[in-house]
């Protein structure tokens, strides 16, 4: 009678940390922000995608498994640490704002641009997801901060969390390249990158504001 007894103890105490870091994971990052945005422009184009979301999902995981390891090293930094993060940002995302407005005004820009170096994209990517401060206080702080509850299966917890940030990616990047077609004509990305432009200057305004 003990067997079972165990088994359901176990499986419980792998369960409930793994669903309780996938959910919060998703809570977290399921948000149109700057990354998911680049995400979602990179998928409808079909450019680069597999890499796009292999940087941010990596990226994510190493995220998560730091704030999992030394959250409260990072905590301890956090004031003067996001303080930096968050003005970097603020720079960044006004340039790349101004970019994709100015991309959305251009005639042509759509096919003279249609293509971009792998190279570009990747480090695109890259700033993108770590020059965004909300970035750190997602997975370094408050998932850190989650999945150490668990004590010792904060490791289970993580491996939720990178779970849900790896299926989150995907299906986000699939998702619009199996729109591609209705959203390969010129006009649709003027208004796309309109669209996305309006997005990394709100989120800048709202990082330099500090919300």
């Amino acid at each position: 009678m003990w067997v079972p007894s165990v088994v359901a103890m176990t499986s419980s105490a792998v369960i409930t940390p793994f669903l309780t870091g996938l959910a919060a994971c998703f809570g977290l990052i399921a948000a149109i922000g700057a990354q998911n945005a680049w995400v979602l422009r990179q998928g409808a184009r079909r450019e680069h995608l597999g890499m796009v979301i292999g940087i941010c999902a990596a990226s994510d995981a190493a995220l998560i498994f730091a704030g999992t390891g030394a959250v409260r090293t990072v905590g301890a930094l956090a004031p003067w640490v996001l303080e930096a993060l968050r003005w970097g940002g603020v720079v960044y995302l006004l340039g790349f704002a101004a970019n994709s407005m100015r991309s959305a005004l251009r005639p042509g820009a759509l096919e003279q641009g249609a293509v971009r170096a792998a190279s570009s994209v990747a480090l695109t990517t890259l700033a993108l997801t770590w020059l965004n401060p909300h970035v750190y206080l997602d997975t370094l702080l408050m998932l850190g901060t989650v999945t150490n509850s668990f004590g010792a299966a904060r490791w289970v917890a993580a491996t939720g969390a990178i779970t849900a940030s790896a299926l989150w990616f995907t299906a986000l990047g699939l998702g619009a390249r199996a729109l591609s077609g209705p959203l390969s004509r010129p006009a649709t990305w003027r208004v796309i990158d309109g669209a996305v432009g309006l997005v990394m200057a709100g989120v800048a305004a709202g990082l330099a504001l500090g919300t």
